[in-house]
């Protein structure tokens, strides 16, 4: 019952026949507020507090825990309620034995030998034999009122110390081995004691009953410098955490639960006002701690070492925790600084520097991005497909649908952000960034246009009119087609957006995970603007695009986007040249420059076939390629420009 109990949530319970009422209810805290489920009613009479396991209505007056109240509402007896308690937090029943109250009595007497342990250990402390432990505890900053409040003690050095003191008491044999305080002689001798040397912390449950010893050894040279209990009838390392009860009852008043890695973090981060601070036993955390964790807060805060052992444990509690998230229940993970725990962090800084970690605490998807990342190159589509493969596999785990959902979004944001860093905010003129004759990402440049050609196409929009368009049309039909974003998604992620907008569209396009235009519709009008879609769609040039005429015909909205996303790709290699042409006018550093402006614009050309040039809107320049006849007096005007510049040499 006792460990029923400590795995029951009555959140959990109630919550399946009540809705919270979420302006009254602080679920952080456990405290929690709905209509009462025993009478009619409106208003949110009926209280839970999931911290002490117990309900009351002030309008019915109903009240009682977790057994009681699946008694009430499921009809049910003790004994079915029980049983259907013990299935939903995975226990087996035990089978009806006469016995029982014995078994409970006998754990009963192994917490009262366990209390005369502690009592024992705290006494030898101040005794001559606990000199040298009493030297390292100042050495570590805890003074005697501190050593008192956690009942620190001390196991002396001999064989059995601590076994002749509990049967001088009249202990009976079977309760000292069975609390795990001694060890039964292979050699047919008396029993031993389970810790000699060693600094004692006493380690208790929820209750405050000392069900365990965590022991430091003094021996520098001991081979385990740290060493647990046995498990025993009332100790299982796996369902324990150290400082639990003061915890629980610090985090119910606010305090953020820290999950640390060893006794002495514990009494560090607690003596310097972080009270909600709790360690796992020895061993990676279990999904059984995890759920005592989460039953104490929703978003625990895992404080590790920043060193490799302790990213190490952060990666396993990752895999462990994710089949177990649910909304508003997660972890996150406060790194520390490289070669320090919390307590030489706070030795070193005081609490003002562990506040600014936990303040920087990272949630998990943070760290799974970064275990999957960090140290590897992806410059192959190979390692870019392994790295896919490894994220979803990680996801799948994920129970819940809408939470494996959000991390599919928040993934495809990191890896959109990966493979596409932002541009640096100075480019030089001529667009292409970098020095040394190395290219950079290309960005669109401002030259400094003479007065004849500020009027035409190519100076309009740092000539990117027919671009913009197209960008359009490309984010209109994934809008119409979600089903295509998969197929798209690497050429689309690479397209360099013009305009802000667009750029905040490519980001929640990105990001869908669903089929729906009308979910995609949504998504966009929350994360850009309820008008950028309406804008978008009232472009002329979107409303005549084949795609978004004939919503009904996917193949032909594939092939349109593939040409769409082509043409978009050669326009904008076309304007690289040219940019970078028009860059290196003033240099003027040979009659190559010309040829290079006159290619430009022959690919400019190539890029914008398709468009018609059977209507009168087109001449032939001098190189005798198709130009625009607006962007032929353009390219008039800047080959003047180099003649004059050059002493009236003819072009080429």
């Amino acid at each position: 019952m006792d460990e029923l109990r400590t795995r029951t949530s009555l959140a959990q319970v109630v919550g399946r026949k009540v809705m919270w009422d979420q302006r009254k209810s602080n679920q952080g805290k456990g405290d929690l507020w709905a209509p009462c489920p025993f009478h009619q009613e409106k208003t949110a009479s009926f209280h839970v507090d999931d911290r002490k396991g117990f309900y009351y209505c002030f309008g019915c007056h109903a009240k009682g825990d977790a057994l009681s109240f699946v008694k009430e509402t499921e009809n049910v007896g003790f004994m079915e309620a029980v049983e259907i308690l013990a299935r939903e937090a995975g226990m087996q029943m035990p089978e009806r034995d006469p016995k029982a109250q014995e078994k409970a009595d006998r754990r009963t007497q192994l917490a009262e030998v366990m209390e005369q342990a502690v009592q024992f250990f705290r006494l030898q402390l101040k005794t001559n034999s606990g000199v040298g432990a009493r030297e390292y505890l100042d050495r570590r900053g805890l003074k005697e009122a501190a050593q008192d409040r956690w009942d620190i003690g001390f196991a002396p050095d001999g064989w059995q110390g601590l076994w002749d003191h509990l049967r001088g008491k009249g202990v009976a044999d079977d309760l000292i081995l069975g609390a795990g305080l001694a060890k039964a002689s292979s050699k047919g001798k008396q029993p031993y004691d389970t810790f000699r040397n060693r600094i004692m912390f006493p380690i208790r449950d929820a209750r405050g009953r000392c069900i365990a010893f965590g022991g430091r050894a003094m021996d520098p040279n001991d081979n385990a410098k740290y060493l647990n209990s046995p498990e025993t009838e009332l100790f299982d390392k796996g369902r324990s955490l150290y400082n639990h009860g003061p915890a629980r009852e610090a985090a119910g008043k606010g305090t953020p639960l820290v999950v640390a890695e060893g006794y002495m973090d514990v009494i560090a981060l607690s003596e310097a006002g972080f009270g909600a601070t709790v360690a796992p036993l020895g061993t990676a955390i279990t999904e059984d701690q995890l759920r005592l964790l989460w039953r104490i807060a929703p978003e625990p805060i895992i404080a590790l070492d920043g060193d490799t052992a302790g990213l190490r444990a952060a990666m396993r509690v990752i895999d462990t925790a994710l089949p177990m998230l649910e909304a508003g229940q997660s972890l996150r993970f406060a790194i520390m600084p490289e070669g320090l725990d919390p307590d030489d962090l706070i030795k070193a800084q005081g609490a003002g520097a562990m506040q600014k970690v936990l303040d920087g605490a990272r949630p998990m998807v943070s760290l799974l991005w970064q275990r999957e990342t960090e140290g590897k190159v992806f410059d192959s589509p190979e390692r870019r497909a392994a790295l896919d493969r490894d994220l979803r596999q990680a996801i799948a785990k994920i129970q819940d649908q809408s939470i494996r959902q959000h991390y599919g979004e928040e993934i495809k944001r990191l890896r959109y952000e990966l493979f596409n860093p932002r541009r640096d905010s100075a480019p030089r003129q001529g667009g292409w960034q970098g020095g040394g004759g190395r290219r950079g990402p290309w960005k669109p440049a401002g030259p400094a246009f003479q007065p004849a050609t500020k009027g035409s196409l190519l100076a309009a929009a740092s000539g990117q009119v027919e671009e913009v368009l197209r960008e359009a049309v490309i984010l209109a039909t994934l809008v119409t087609h979600p089903h295509l974003i998969e197929s798209f998604e690497s050429a689309f992620e690479r397209v360099e957006m013009a305009t802000d907008e667009h750029a905040a569209m490519q980001r929640a396009i990105l990001s869908f995970d669903g089929e729906a235009t009308e979910d995609l519709c949504a998504k966009i009008d929350a994360e850009v603007g309820t008008r950028a879609l309406e804008k978008l769609f009232a472009l002329n040039h979107v409303q005549i695009a084949p795609p978004i005429r004939r919503k009904d015909d996917p193949e032909l909205a594939a092939l349109c986007l593939a040409e769409e996303l082509a043409k978009l790709d050669a326009a904008r290699g076309a304007r690289h040249e040219l940019d970078d042409a028009v860059a290196e006018i003033g240099a003027l550093s040979d009659e190559g420059l010309t040829f290079r402006l006159s290619e430009a614009v022959r690919l400019l050309d190539e890029a914008r076939r398709g468009q018609g040039d059977d209507k009168g809107l087109f001449d032939r320049a001098d190189n005798g390629v198709m130009v625009a006849r607006e962007e032929k007096d353009a390219l008039d005007a800047l080959l003047k420009q180099i003649e004059d510049q050059q002493g009236g040499r003819k072009r080429p």
